[in-house]
């Protein structure tokens, strides 16, 4: 998983309200097991019509965000299933932080193990960080993990709280094999301990 430590970016402003993992990524596109691939059917319903041409005033079809690498979303944001593949078509698109009031738990959850950082904020800071994102491709904000800070255009510097577990793995670029594997000499020296207590298990 790669690592987050600060990100500055384009930011795209999504204000829609509810916007579940269907809408995120449609049910047909779930019969991949692989975190690859998925970007292209991000937000499919909303982006293409049913001939698959995209839809010229959505947002992420727009010149100026087609580079997006962090999305201002609307109140509970990836609600509705538990689909991991939301969060994989989100990364593989190239949006690394999503900023919103609030969150599904499963999908804020499933963000931090696919290398994703979901800012929960205030309504009002949440709007001061969508209407920066309206100003386009001009305005850039950047996301300091480490400072837990979030940078606006003009200077407006907005704090966030995260877990600090979930901060360290981000930070460390570690998922769940990963955490996994920081314990690997521990577990060598523990099987080789079994091995010769029980060389029959």
């Amino acid at each position: 998983m790669d690592k987050f430590t600060t990100l500055s970016g384009i930011a795209a402003p999504m204000p829609l309200v509810n916007i579940d993992t269907d809408m995120i990524i449609p049910k047909q596109f779930l019969k991949t097991i692989k975190r690859s691939g998925l970007g292209v059917n991000l937000f499919d319903e909303m982006r293409y019509d049913r001939q698959g041409n995209e839809i010229a005033d959505f947002v992420l079809n727009k010149p100026q965000y087609r580079d997006a690498q962090i999305l201002v979303a609307g109140d509970n944001f990836g609600c509705g299933s538990s689909r991991e593949h939301a969060p994989w078509a989100i990364a593989d698109f190239g949006i690394r932080c999503v900023i919103s009031t609030s969150f599904a738990d499963i999908f804020y959850n499933n963000c931090f193990k696919n290398g994703i950082l979901p800012i929960v904020l205030p309504e009002a800071e949440r709007d001061l960080c969508m209407k920066d994102a309206e100003k386009g491709s001009n305005a850039r904000i950047e996301v300091s993990l480490e400072d837990q800070t979030i940078t606006l255009s003009d200077g407006t510097k907005i704090g966030f709280d995260v877990d600090p577990f979930r901060k360290h793995c981000l930070i460390n670029g570690l998922d769940d094999i990963g955490l996994t594997l920081e314990k690997a000499a521990s577990i060598d020296s523990f099987e080789a301990k079994n091995a010769a207590l029980r060389p029959w298990a």
